[in-house]
């Protein structure tokens, strides 16, 4: 690794360990409590929300939290959508890390697995994509440097992106939705919804991984 290099990874590690300790140090990360941060700002609330998302491959919120936060503050609509549009500004903050730093910092090619994925996603960009987020055997950030260290076309990035994660977007926020209600008929409904998502993916898995060859 040559010095240009090596400086550009103390500078990749130095932002995210700062911005990780603060974003730690200041917020209690629970759903609750960002339910209760974002709604505290009123109407820019939903952008507040937005950008917490989309800085969330850098600090490592948990995305999952989020998506609950987002649908305990607003339901399914328009919960939904900030969660689309916030994932989507994750995604794109993933895809730039990973064109940017590239594998100088990142390293995946030296794990076979991340190697094989790296490999064949260089010719098949949305499909690729697309799949992988509907059946997310990678995860999400992950997916993101991927396709941005492959150079994927950015708009067939986006595109699968949106598209591949709207199934999960919604089980997730029916779940945070039915939590929030306390009603329990829909409790059960947005858990079995989200029960079938998981069976669904673990039932693919094995096809998606032989068909990607992964």
């Amino acid at each position: 690794m040559n010095k240009k290099n090596i400086l550009r990874t103390v500078l990749f590690l130095g932002l995210f360990i700062a911005l990780a300790w603060f974003v730690r140090s200041r917020f209690d990360v629970s759903a609750d409590n960002i339910r209760s941060y974002i709604l505290s700002f009123g109407a820019i609330g939903p952008l507040i929300f937005m950008g917490l998302y989309a800085i969330g491959p850098i600090v490592v919120f948990p995305t999952s939290v989020l998506s609950l936060a987002a649908a305990f503050a607003y339901g399914i609509w328009p919960g939904m959508l900030y969660i689309v549009i916030g994932a989507t500004g994750a995604g794109i903050t993933g895809y730039i890390m990973g064109r940017f730093f590239g594998d100088s910092v990142l390293k995946f090619h030296q794990s076979k697995w991340a190697g094989n994925i790296y490999e064949r996603m260089q010719g098949q960009d949305f499909l690729y994509v697309f799949i992988l987020r509907l059946i997310p055997l990678v995860g999400f950030d992950i997916l993101s440097y991927l396709a941005g260290m492959t150079r994927v076309k950015f708009l067939s990035f986006v595109l699968a992106t949106v598209i591949g994660m709207l199934p999960g977007t919604f089980a997730y926020s029916l779940v945070g939705t039915s939590l929030a209600s306390g009603d329990r008929t829909l409790i059960l409904i947005a858990f079995s919804v989200f029960t079938l998502l998981l069976v669904t993916t673990y039932l693919f898995r094995n096809k998606v991984r032989t068909w990607l060859k992964l």
